[in-house]
């Protein structure tokens, strides 16, 4: 492993630049949004844990079903417009959520149904995003600006969910929520400056589109075995963040703030995480990347043991590291790796397969730390980690993918074209 030089010249790109802007200002008005959505939800007349987990389910579970779609409609067209789209979609929703709660007039079923919207967003825009890099940067580029895209999105989340708290005490939740719509209008104006060409019109059918994708995905051993290592970790680190963790911090940390503690701590970990990402090159960087994974497993064990909160914070913080260079080493071997025509399918799959048991992970874990205990969970969650990790490991290819920077001739094509486009 050996570290890069710093080279400026990727923030004097007028595209890179404003992909990067782009990102920053959505995922900053999206760290309001998690706040806000919550206490909009729990103000409404007789709402309780029921009804906000009944908000946050149509959110998250369009994001799932519509993955694949978004991933063929983002092959089929120019994917900075899908990028577009999906942000005035998702300023639609944010916009109509905060008229409600502004007015005191929100019905549930409509809240529902905008939330739907939102989490409709998300899934068209996700794949795009993947198969836009690429086009932007050249192939050389491509590790360095993942890891800039990702330490500056992690910053602004970091900060949007620290300053939330605060905007929505100080002038409620209506005008954050109206914030992230604005945010949603902000990030559309500038992904629509990027001007990347339309793609080449296509007869078939959006069936044929997803059995090619799956094709080019089930085709690399070492992109599946991957993504069913992610299936296993991303369920059990989702218990562990979302139920597993604030009941052993109940129970033996001290609560709420100790607990605020450890994810602030993991938070700041994915920021530094990224920014060495950023810099390193590795010659084989799916194998770095799997085994990147093993310290996930860390604060499990400590808050299993009940270690003390700076303990179980530092290695919160190691988890945080570790899990972004895991995310930037991945995409960036993607945008590599897979022709440049599927990209976004194939990234639609990555996702829906890593993010598939997730709410399982969620809804197990309840009752198995009131079976089992939240220590016994937790060690079990941290063995799921090494079990699976050690898995993916055992696979050839996952040991054998090295880094290439040549790009592939369809992404040159492309990007060349996009570059006369903004040069008008």
């Amino acid at each position: 492993m050996t570290i890069t030089s710093r080279r400026p010249a990727l923030w004097r790109d007028q595209r890179f630049v404003l992909l990067a802007s782009a990102r920053t200002v959505s995922v900053l008005g999206n760290g309001f949004a998690r706040v806000a959505l919550a206490f909009s939800v729990l103000a409404l007349p007789g709402a309780g844990p029921g009804e906000l987990s009944l908000v946050l389910a149509c959110q998250s579970l369009p994001q799932l079903v519509f993955i694949l779609l978004g991933g063929v409609v983002a092959d089929r067209m120019s994917r900075s417009r899908l990028m577009v789209v999906a942000d005035g979609v998702g300023a639609f929703a944010y916009a109509g959520l905060a008229a409600m709660t502004l007015t005191g007039h929100a019905p549930l079923v409509p809240m529902c149904g905008l939330a739907v919207m939102a989490g409709l967003a998300t899934a068209l825009f996700a794949p795009a995003m993947d198969g836009v890099v690429p086009l932007v940067v050249p192939a050389d580029r491509l590790q360095r600006a993942n890891g800039v895209l990702r330490m500056s999105t992690n910053t602004c989340l970091f900060l949007g969910l620290a300053l939330s708290g605060v905007v929505v005490a100080w002038v409620g939740a209506g005008w954050a929520l109206a914030l992230n719509a604005v945010s949603f209008v902000v990030s559309a104006v500038l992904t629509g400056r990027l001007r990347l060409p339309a793609r080449p019109v296509k007869t078939s059918s959006v069936w044929t589109d997803l059995r090619e994708g799956w094709a080019e995905f089930a085709s690399r051993q070492w992109l599946w075995v991957v993504v069913a290592q992610c299936t296993a970790v991303v369920a059990v680190f989702s218990a562990t963040l979302g139920v597993l963790g604030p009941l052993e911090a109940q129970r033996h940390l001290g609560g709420a703030g100790p607990w605020s503690v450890v994810v602030a701590a993991q938070a700041l970990g994915a920021i530094a995480g990224a920014g060495l990402a950023a810099r390193v090159r590795v010659r084989r960087p799916v194998l770095v990347a799997v085994v990147a994974t093993f310290p996930a497993a860390l604060p499990m064990v400590f808050l299993s043991v009940s270690a003390p909160v700076w303990l179980t914070a530092v290695a919160a913080f190691c988890a945080g590291v570790a899990g972004d260079v895991f995310n930037v080493l991945w995409s960036s071997t993607l945008q590599r790796e897979i022709p440049e025509h599927v990209l976004s399918r194939v990234s639609s799959y990555d996702l829906l397969g890593s993010l598939a048991f997730a709410p399982l992970g969620l809804l197990a874990a309840g009752p198995v730390a009131q079976s089992a205990g939240p220590s016994a969970a937790l060690a079990g969650c941290a063995a799921v980690v090494v079990l699976a990790t050690l898995a993916a490991l055992a696979s050839p290819q996952v040991r054998g993918v090295r880094h290439s920077a040549s790009p592939l001739p369809a992404s040159a094509a492309v990007r060349d074209q996009a570059g006369e486009e903004v040069a008008r």
